[in-house]
């Protein structure tokens, strides 16, 4: 039998008391509850090239098959490009598009006005949450 102490783990946390599961945050009872939103996400450009390219294959009533090989390329990358997965070369995209009947000019275009909509509209979001909790339409005769 040993004289030394038994080892014990130190716990360190790595989030403040209030963020852990199952330990109540301290909040005064005159102070109004505050739940900080996150941050938008801003779209990636993968993911809006793809949207457009899966938007019109489906729009052409085509198969992802159909449309990989008159890109010659191949159908699982497609389909991870369509998805945000991967991140296409401009070859390759180029090709995608040629393939949907659109130049690569075209599929960009496309992208950027999605980019440009979903943008406009978290920062719409964002000004509007911290002035006014109404997320509605107003008509006005």
């Amino acid at each position: 039998m040993s004289n030394q102490a038994p080892n014990r783990a130190r716990v360190i946390p790595l989030r403040p008391p209030a963020e852990r599961p199952g330990i109540a945050a301290t909040v005064s009872p005159t102070a109004p509850a505050q739940v900080p939103r996150p941050a938008p996400r801003e779209p990636l450009w993968r993911d809006l090239v793809g949207d457009v390219l899966r938007r019109e294959r489906q729009v052409q009533e085509r198969t992802l098959k159909d449309v990989a090989d008159s890109a010659r390329i191949s159908m699982p990358y497609l389909s991870e490009v369509e998805r945000g997965r991967k991140e296409a070369s401009s070859e390759v995209l180029a090709a995608a598009a040629h393939a949907l009947g659109l130049s690569l000019g075209d599929l960009l275009a496309r992208a950027q006005g999605e980019l440009v909509r979903l943008s406009s509209r978290s920062s719409a979001r964002s000004r509007t949450a911290t002035s006014s909790s109404y997320d509605g339409l107003c008509l006005a005769a």
